[in-house]
């Protein structure tokens, strides 16, 4: 009964697709039937625009245009086509003697259209695809063809400094919303024909263009053609952003951590891809999927590469001082209070045990209630205009904290754990990363108020084991520490000198060697000379 059931529904739900979807015909000599088609098919579109003209060909010729008003460009329509067509005889398209219209849809395209992109519909279905892709499309009565014309308007925003990933000391540009124009700023650092971009169409409805890039003879084959399998695996309505396709290729289905390491800085991409990764470019949104994907891909910014290797490693080693903060120190600090005071020096004690003699909740309790409303305050921040988030999520911290001491609801130990928790999380540079470590912290919160220390020792065992036993792409979240790879340390917490990272990371490519040995610096010769004359 289940499966006929289902299949019952299947069946519908294959009707109600198949009653939609436009049925291949081909293109009829009467120009007016193929008006007919596409106005049947567009139906109750208020921006689409049927231009009726004729064509001097000797004689009267009866043509039209199709586009929509809103995704091509009016300037465009007029100069490459209109223009053209219009104000130029056509009779030179009958010299073999056949009927002008057999031979006007070549002649127009090989003489007279100045677009740059033209291509040739012979179905009904090929043509409505052309026309929904930002083309416009030519008609031209007694012709069983049509001329697709590329006039895609250019309404992108201006090519600016992502806001979530700022950098002091390196380029400027980000991705916008435009997929060409996204992988022009990659074309732009990576100048070689072994750069490769292979384009999709995924959703049924939005046929959103999603691209492949990657460096031929650097990135791992198996891994470029595993990424192909899984978006063909798609089978989707719609895809409006990154992030629909984000989860439904990666590894595992149910992980707090983000195996798919995201982006909008160009130069980040341009990086990864010359270490061997593949990058997925999906139209319509600035944010760019690398894979594979490894967690100290996670804590590593953009600035780092372009700075000394010494100040790249100090901050990077504090970075690593605030995860760890940020993921332990409201825990440990509940766990050392309420089980642990024996650790704590008198002094320190005695001052806490004092400021908290009247207070009527556990710091268990005012710990959390710190740390759920300053992520109310920051989501409220994030939610409202620049100027106006900006100032609640600073104005609300102080005042409420302030406040709740005042009224001896929370201690000012409980106050000064949970900003010291809020400035560390944010020197975690990925945002999805922060976010899986501010739900770990309430994890491991909890742990500690069951049992102490000995839960957040649980805790911390539980999260390595999964770790450990993550893939992103095949490819071990946790190298180059598991499996260990003593060449790849080199690109870690420490960032060596780049003349001397000379390989590339041994399990996310095919060719390892990424540079000349023996370029470090060196210092001129005693006489004053050049040593490498």
């Amino acid at each position: 009964m289940i499966q006929k059931a289902l299949s019952q529904g299947n069946e519908k739900n294959a009707n109600e697709k198949d009653q939609w979807e436009v049925q291949a015909k081909a293109l009829d000599h009467s120009l007016q039937e193929n008006l007919q088609s596409l106005q049947q098919i567009f139906e109750r579109c208020g921006d689409i625009t049927f231009r009726e003209f004729k064509i001097n060909a000797g004689e009267s010729i009866d043509a039209a245009l199709i586009y929509f008003q809103e995704i091509t460009d009016a300037k465009k329509i007029s100069e490459y086509m209109l223009g053209p067509i219009m104000m130029h005889e056509t009779s030179g398209a009958a010299d073999d003697g056949q009927p002008v219209a057999e031979k006007i849809v070549d002649f127009v395209r090989n003489h007279l259209s100045t677009a740059a992109n033209v291509e040739t519909a012979r179905d009904i279905g090929e043509l409505t695809k052309g026309i929904l892709d930002s083309k416009v499309a030519l008609l031209i009565e007694g012709a069983p063809a049509a001329l697709l014309m590329d006039a895609h308007g250019e309404r992108a925003r201006s090519i600016a400094e992502p806001d979530s990933e700022p950098v002091v000391r390196g380029p400027k540009d980000g991705f916008v919303e435009c997929l060409a124009t996204n992988v022009m700023l990659l074309r732009r650092r990576i100048r070689t024909s072994r750069f490769k971009m292979e384009a999709f169409e995924i959703g049924e409805l939005t046929r959103t263009k999603v691209g492949v890039c990657y460096i031929q003879g650097i990135a791992d084959n198996k891994i470029v053609e595993e990424v192909k399998i899984r978006l063909h695996r798609i089978k989707i309505d719609g895809v409006l952003a990154s992030g629909y396709i984000e989860e439904m290729i990666q590894d595992e289905s149910l992980s707090n951590f983000p195996l798919i390491f995201t982006t909008e800085r160009p130069d980040r991409v341009a990086g990864c891809l010359l270490e061997g990764r593949v990058a997925i470019m999906v139209d319509n949104t600035p944010v760019s999927l690398v894979v594979p994907c490894t967690f100290m891909t996670l804590l590593q910014a953009s600035e780092d590469y372009f700075t000394t290797a010494e100040f790249s490693t100090f901050i990077r080693i504090l970075r690593f001082i605030g995860l760890n903060f940020s993921l332990m120190l409201p825990a440990l600090t509940v766990a050392v209070f309420s089980f642990h005071q024996e650790l704590i020096p008198l002094p320190l004690l005695a001052t806490v045990a004092g400021a908290r003699q009247e207070l009527p909740f556990p710091i268990f309790l005012e710990i959390l209630a710190m740390e759920i409303t300053f992520e109310l305050l920051r989501e409220a921040g994030v939610r409202l205009p620049k100027t106006i988030g900006q100032a609640i999520s600073t104005v609300g911290g102080i005042v409420i904290g302030q406040a709740a001491v005042n009224a001896g609801f929370v201690s000012p130990l409980s106050v000064i754990v949970v900003a010291l928790t809020a400035i560390s999380s944010f020197t975690i540079p990925n945002y999805p990363a922060g976010t899986s470590i501010r739900i770990l912290r309430f994890f491991l919160l909890v742990c500690s108020a069951i049992l102490g220390i000995v839960g957040v020792m649980f805790a911390l065992m539980f999260i390595l084991f999964h770790l450990n036993s993550l893939r992103s792409f095949g490819v071990p979240y946790l190298t180059p520490f598991a499996p260990y790879s003593l060449k790849d340390l080199k690109d870690t917490v420490v960032r060596a000198p780049w003349w001397a990272m000379l390989a590339r990371p041994r399990l996310v490519n095919e060719g390892t060697e990424r540079q000349a040995r023996n370029q470090g610096p060196q210092k001129p010769d005693q006489e004053g000379g050049d040593s490498h004359r």
